[in-house]
């Protein structure tokens, strides 16, 4: 799968069928789509390709308006959103820089600026309330007339619903914010991971300790923030057994970045450079403020208990899948 900044150059502008969305999660309802858009690729020999925005624009209006409660929360990093789609059987992804040039296209500049001549688009596939240009003044109708003028398809993807519930990205940050991850996973169809490169910290877990494997987390508001039980993938044949914290750690930073800490539990691991990925599996906690660091160690040595007790509970012992 090859990933662009922006518009790919006039080389790689080869015909496509598109579908456009922001894709936060890849959900089941994004699965549906990029199946039909997979098959439609198939049956006009083009490539499928998928568009994507980066911020998300919702964030991008509420940053602008000075109002960040409005941004949405993020279920998934950059990383996890494209390993997705190319499981998905993605050819290209375009990850649009959204910004003041973008939102003042008019749908009719949209359509010809980016859908015609900067992607060659054959199909395309968007959700039935998909929005797009200055104001949001195109819709569906928009690019079917447009469609008949330009010499694409158009094809408008019908709500996905599980259970009686529509699945959708508001539907998955709801379910991370409630910590319920069974639903989260009858939503993805698939655990709620995390994933990144283990990067150097502080090492103030390892006085503590609790030493932790830590990955950067780029956006500034991610959909899950507390304490949590969760098993890490990509290190061992089995995952590990452990307990993590996503936040901005108010005891001992107060840069307001975002860190996913994990601690993998009785067992020492060398990961410094390498991709793991941090499946949740319950929330214990949200992340709290301590007067000093020995309140700390406390608060994590019960938070470690407890992750303790749940994989005892369904595993017979902490270190049985290790």
């Amino acid at each position: 799968m090859k990933v662009f900044r922006g518009l790919p150059n006039a080389a790689s502008r080869a015909p496509c069928a598109l579908a456009i969305g922001n894709f936060d999660g890849v959900h089941l309802g994004h699965q549906a789509l990029l199946s039909e858009l997979r098959t439609a690729a198939t049956r006009l020999g083009i490539d499928a390709a998928v568009m994507s925005f980066e911020p998300h624009p919702r964030a991008f209006f509420a940053q602008l308006m000075g109002d960040l409660s409005k941004a949405p929360s993020r279920i998934a990093n950059l990383r996890d959103n494209l390993s997705a789609l190319d499981r998905a059987g993605v050819d290209r992804v375009i990850v649009e820089h959204f910004n003041a040039q973008f939102a003042a296209l008019s749908p009719d500049d949209f359509i010809k600026q980016i859908l015609v001549d900067g992607m060659h688009v054959k199909w395309v596939m968007v959700g039935d309330d998909f929005r797009f240009g200055a104001k949001r003044a195109g819709d569906i109708y928009t690019l079917i007339e447009a469609g008949k003028r330009y010499g694409f398809e158009v094809q408008a993807m019908e709500t996905v619903a599980k259970q009686g519930v529509r699945v959708s990205s508001s539907a998955v940050r709801a379910a991370l914010d409630a910590g319920d991850f069974e639903h989260v996973e009858e939503l993805l169809g698939r655990p709620y991971q995390i994933s990144g490169h283990v990067i150097h910290g502080q090492k103030l877990g390892r006085t503590l300790g609790f030493p932790t494997l830590n990955l950067r987390i780029a956006h500034h508001k991610p959909a899950v923030m507390g304490i949590f039980v969760v098993q890490v993938h990509g290190l061992r044949e089995q995952p590990l057994p452990a307990v993590a914290s996503m936040g901005v750690r108010p005891t001992v930073d107060d840069s307001g970045r975002v860190l996913l800490e994990t601690h993998i539990l009785d067992h020492k691991v060398d990961a410094y450079g390498k991709i793991i990925h941090v499946e949740f599996l319950k929330k214990l906690r949200d992340e709290e403020k301590y007067v000093d660091l020995p309140t700390l160690t406390e608060a994590i040595n019960r938070d470690a208990d407890q992750a303790r007790s749940y994989f005892k509970q369904r595993h017979g012992s902490a270190t049985d899948r290790i």
